[in-house]
């Protein structure tokens, strides 16, 4: 890991990453691709240096409240946070500053801030986002190797249900020939319709590859999957979007099953309910007057 200064935390819609670069192991990753101009090995996670301080100081600044997202390009929860913690102290900027959160994660680390999750979500919006993409627990441990297992993903968004914390989660990506199957989405299904996960976000059923995650992809087909690189060639060359075969039927199982158990399954709209921020009403404050 290494530190690097930067002027900002935020984005101007108010996306925050605390890190660049990820340790988890995603074979598929698409933050892994040359046109996000990361100039250090995937695995040296730059640390963006005071990002605490950084961030308390630019909501302190805005006028208007707003959701804080992260997760998009790095997990706020990969290893180094256990002891680094500096998702914990910015989610304790966010809950002090009455600021909203969507927070995107595959790491059940997520459990240890849980009391500021609740904190926030008593006070403003509040969505916990995890990503979903293999029912099978050994598959699972070959595609996001250095990570928690779906079924442990699972397990947190039954404790976010329980603690009345809305979640979200992404279901993506489905690769061609390993976890395109209708066995596979309605085991994920299940654990949805279970966890009464308030969205799902699905862009079709197939994955994306660009130059730089398409090579480590490749060469992880070569290690734990021999040939299949070649079919993927043949059938898809160098094409950026790569739809399964099976896209048609399961991407209509996937929407007759949401709208069956009332799961939002439409994008933007998903989108719309994690990003509106909606403040929550104050306690009112007993007077002594009013005590009798």
């Amino acid at each position: 890991m290494h530190y690097k200064q930067y002027k900002s935390i935020l984005s101007p819609k108010g996306g925050m990453n605390i890190y660049r670069g990820c340790t988890h192991g995603c074979i598929y990753c698409d933050s892994r691709s040359k046109c996000y101009q990361m100039d250090h090995d995937f695995e040296d996670i730059e640390i963006k240096t005071d990002a605490p301080k950084m961030l308390k100081a630019e909501l302190l600044r805005k006028r208007k409240k707003c959701v804080i997202k992260t997760g998009a390009m790095t997990d706020p929860y990969i290893h180094l946070e256990e002891d680094l913690k500096y998702t914990r102290q910015c989610l304790e900027i966010i809950a002090e500053t009455r600021f909203g959160l969507a927070i995107q994660t595959k790491s059940n680390r997520i459990l240890r801030d849980l009391d500021l999750l609740k904190s926030i979500n008593e006070q403003a919006t509040c969505t916990v986002e995890m990503t979903l993409t293999t029912y099978d627990e050994n598959l699972c441990k070959i595609l996001e190797p250095n990570v928690c297992t779906t079924k442990e993903r699972f397990e947190v968004l039954k404790t976010m249900r329980d603690s009345g914390i809305p979640t979200v989660v992404w279901l993506c990506p489905i690769l061609p020939f390993l976890n395109d199957t209708e066995e596979n989405l309605r085991g994920i299904l299940s654990y949805l319709i279970e966890a009464e996960v308030k969205g799902v976000i699905s862009f079709g059923m197939g994955v994306t590859l660009r130059e730089g995650s398409r090579e480590y992809f490749y060469r992880k087909l070569d290690q734990f999957f021999p040939g299949l690189k070649q079919k993927y060639h043949q059938k898809y060359g160098y094409s950026y979007i790569i739809n399964s075969d099976n896209n048609k039927q399961l991407t209509q199982l996937f929407y007759s099953e949401c709208k069956k158990h009332g799961i939002i399954s439409n994008p933007n709209k998903v989108f719309e309910f994690m990003h509106e921020y909606r403040e929550k009403k104050r306690a009112k404050q007993l007077s002594l007057f009013s005590i009798s």
